[in-house]
């Protein structure tokens, strides 16, 4: 079974915090943020692409983004991809390229995002959770199979344990800074 590896256990932790910034940044804050639009697909060539893939998003003001699309065909999709995406975008189009006024976030909004916020960092701390669980039942293979010792064992859950109090530290601090930043204090 699973032999017992520290490299893989903080690679698997590192990632999960990875996703939960990833997750994070997807969160409107009232300011123009290119992975904001991340989530957008658009349906053009008979398939779905992200739109980063045809076009360039750029925040050239703090309330606006600017999609400049590559393709003058593809227009029409992308403003409707974006509209009929639920982010409370209405993109101007420009020629090729969509300008989109990022809208001033009611209080109410806030706290959903907030709350949704809490809600990614909970999934991180589980995807963790379950890291530790998978490292501490390898220690327990490999104690069983006679290949380390009990002390080893105890020493290695310590060691699983830390990285796991030092991994949810920072799946706790990412949270609260992007709560902090989406109630806009």
């Amino acid at each position: 079974m699973a032999k017992y590896d520290k490299a893989d256990i903080e690679r698997r932790m590192a990632g999960a915090v990875e996703a939960l910034k990833h997750d994070l940044a997807g969160l409107r804050t009232g300011r123009a943020n290119a992975a904001m639009l991340d989530p957008v697909t658009v349906e053009v060539y008979g398939s779905h692409m992200p739109i980063n893939q045809l076009s360039s998003i750029t925040a050239p003001e703090p309330r606006m983004l600017s999609v400049q699309v590559w393709d003058k065909s593809n227009v029409g999709p992308v403003d409707k991809a974006i509209r009929s995406a639920g982010l409370g975008l209405n993109p101007i189009v420009d020629g090729q390229t969509l300008r989109l006024p990022i809208p001033d976030m009611t209080q109410e909004r806030r706290k959903e995002l907030s709350k949704l916020a809490g809600q990614y960092a909970e999934k991180a701390r589980v995807a963790v959770r379950n890291v530790r669980r998978d490292g501490n039942d390898a220690l327990k293979v490999d104690e069983n199979k006679k290949e380390i010792s009990e002390d080893d064992r105890k020493r290695h859950e310590g060691e699983v344990q830390k990285m796991t109090d030092r991994t949810i530290g920072d799946i706790d601090a990412a949270a609260s800074a992007k709560e902090k930043e989406i109630l806009g204090q």
